[in-house]
């Protein structure tokens, strides 16, 4: 692992790192931010995944997360997208929806895509291991939050590994990847034709198939211009009642799908995934 930055910034350290991926074949870019703390101790840790056409950097310098981390005692670890680099295949016409900044945290399957892109394995396997090696994180008190893509990231990231979080946020997300265009472009171009292969990344379909979790929480705002066509949280709400999965629904009225939106319930957010890697 090589540190390209760390700065002092509301009672901790935000650095921001790279080391070689086993699982992507690439340079990898992620930011840590990490409160003081005493000697020896552990701290929790809140995973954040940003969305389409975003890096690390996107919720590190817009994200306002910092002073709630401090005050929370919460180590915040926030990964790029996608893989990156010289060979690493992108959209053919260059489409911020798909390739690059868009891995939609999945490992895939189809050429010339598979040898890539596998978001899913380097975070669920690969970085962590490399969180818990380098930095003073309590790795049996994980959380996990995300925007947009990120947010079906967080997810269904969540939903397959409810022994590994201890809460699930999203700011905006795409909650049915089998039911937008966003979802339909990236999981065939991705993991193929066939759809059943694609609920394993899909929110609702993983409530359908039996996934559990304590709680989730998600806050919308109204003002969206993607909320209709491709975020459609009625659906998550059905799902989640249908079967008695708890999810709480923040309707945040005017608000867009910016990170002005994302700052302004951060702190909220925060606070709630705290109370839970408390307990």
């Amino acid at each position: 692992m090589k540190t390209v930055s760390e700065v002092r910034s509301h009672g901790g350290t935000q650095g921001v790192y790279t080391h070689r991926s086993a699982e992507t074949g690439t340079e990898m870019t992620f930011s840590v931010f990490v409160p003081d703390h005493g000697d020896g101790e552990k701290l929790p840790v809140v995973w954040y995944l940003s969305g389409l056409t975003c890096t690390h950097a996107n919720v590190t310098e817009k994200g306002e997360f910092r002073e709630a981390c401090a005050d929370l005692g919460l180590i915040f670890v926030a990964p790029d997208t996608s893989p990156r680099g010289e060979g690493v295949p992108d959209d053919a016409e260059g489409a911020y929806d798909f390739g690059l900044g868009a891995g939609f945290y999945v490992d895939a399957t189809q050429a010339p895509f598979d040898k890539n892109y596998r978001m899913r394995s380097y975070l669920e396997e690969e970085l962590p291991a490399l969180i818990g090696d380098h930095f003073p994180a309590d790795i049996s008190r994980q959380s996990i939050m995300g925007h947009s893509m990120g947010g079906h990231g967080a997810l269904t990231m969540g939903l397959r590994n409810p022994e590994r979080f201890k809460a699930i946020s999203a700011f905006s997300p795409i909650v049915s990847p089998l039911n937008c265009p966003w979802g339909h472009k990236a999981l065939g171009s991705y993991i193929g034709n066939d759809q059943s292969a694609w609920r394993e990344y899909d929110a609702c379909a993983l409530i359908e198939d039996g996934a559990r979790v304590p709680d989730i929480l998600v806050d919308q705002g109204t003002a969206d211009n993607f909320l209709e066509g491709q975020l459609k949280p009625e659906l998550l709400q059905a799902a989640c009642a249908k079967v008695g999965q708890s999810l709480t629904l923040r309707m945040q009225e005017g608000y867009d799908h910016s990170y002005y939106f994302i700052s302004s319930f951060m702190p909220d957010q925060l606070a709630w995934h705290a109370e839970r890697l408390a307990q």
